[in-house]
């Protein structure tokens, strides 16, 4: 709730600055020059742009196949330790950078792949959560009445529960696997994006120039995508840089439960709740996923502070 309050403050302080009706290029060229200006900002997209990188050169990156088992491997035995050459590893033995899982799969190759799913995960649950979540608080927002009571009402309904546990209880009426799990994340995530929407509208749909529009004979449709919306996107950005990392770890969450991505997937939260009891006896099978999961999820926060610390004009004066 206070990543909310923080959006919709920025964005009610932003009304008074010359860039929200002026052209957007030059806004968010000058967003981009105070976002990269910033220490946190800085981090965020070198974290983030490393596991874009990972992602993206996975295939080329991992000597093996994420579901490849290499059980028939000379001198190679079930969750061997990593082994590297250039630190000391007998050269007889094969090379595996982080290691062999309980069911002889490269850890390193798996990790890599995995990049691609959480990544996935993240931009499909919030795409999801945004698209709905923006129309439905800018229609409560505009045409208001009951229709507006209507809809936050049930916002507030999925607000009442704590959202893993909401996200729990919908993935075991609809089965797990990762559809369901992406669907149960993006509903829990859903009122977040409507009320901040809801919020910024509010706002803007009383400046002069929606009125103007109006008198001009500008149908609804027009009016709220084409002249409201625009100048209302700020906080949704900045909430929905934040949510990306909410949705990785709330996915790594079910997925660690069974209720996410189900073997043989290669997912950090899959690959966490398959090794958990061997954290004493093979460690880095625990470790290296739960850092690729630190590591994505502190690159979306950093970045997310970064932009909202970029778009607050109390910060930019």
């Amino acid at each position: 709730m206070s990543k909310i309050a923080d959006a919709s403050t920025i964005f009610a302080e932003q009304l008074d600055s010359e860039d929200l009706l002026g052209d957007p290029i030059p806004m968010w060229k000058r967003t981009w020059k105070r976002l990269i200006a910033r220490r946190s900002g800085q981090v965020g997209l070198g974290l983030i742009g490393f596991m874009f990188f990972l992602a993206i050169f996975a295939g080329i990156l991992a000597p093996y196949g994420p579901h490849k088992v290499l059980i028939g491997e000379k001198f190679l035995t079930k969750r061997a330790a990593p082994c590297i050459h250039a630190l000391g590893c007998p050269s007889e033995r094969p090379q595996h950078f982080l290691g062999i899982d309980g069911n002889y799969r490269d850890q390193y190759s798996r990790l890599l792949y995995g990049a691609r799913v959480s990544l996935a995960i993240g931009f499909t649950t919030v795409s999801f959560a945004l698209f709905f979540g923006i129309i439905l608080g800018s229609v409560a927002a505009y045409f208001g009445g009951w229709l507006d009571n209507l809809i936050m009402r049930i916002m507030d309904v999925i607000l009442g529960f704590p959202s893993f546990l909401l996200a729990i209880a919908i993935v075991a009426v609809l089965g797990p696997g990762i559809q369901n799990a992406l669907l149960a994340i993006s509903i829990v995530t859903l009122p977040a994006y409507a009320r901040v929407t809801r919020a910024s509208v509010l706002t803007v749909v009383k400046l002069d120039f929606v009125a103007a529009t109006k008198v001009l004979g500008g149908s609804h449709k027009r009016i709220l995508f084409l002249r409201i919306l625009p100048n209302a996107i700020t906080p949704i950005v900045v909430l929905a840089t934040l949510g990306i990392a909410g949705a990785i770890l709330d996915a790594a969450g079910l997925s660690f439960l069974g209720l996410g991505a189900q073997p043989p997937m290669a997912e950090w939260g899959t690959m966490l709740g398959s090794e958990r009891n061997q954290i004493f006896s093979a460690p880095h099978l625990v470790f290296f996923p739960g850092i690729a999961i630190m590591i994505t999820v502190l690159g979306f926060n950093l970045l997310g502070d970064g932009l909202r610390d970029a778009l607050d004009p109390r910060l930019n004066s």
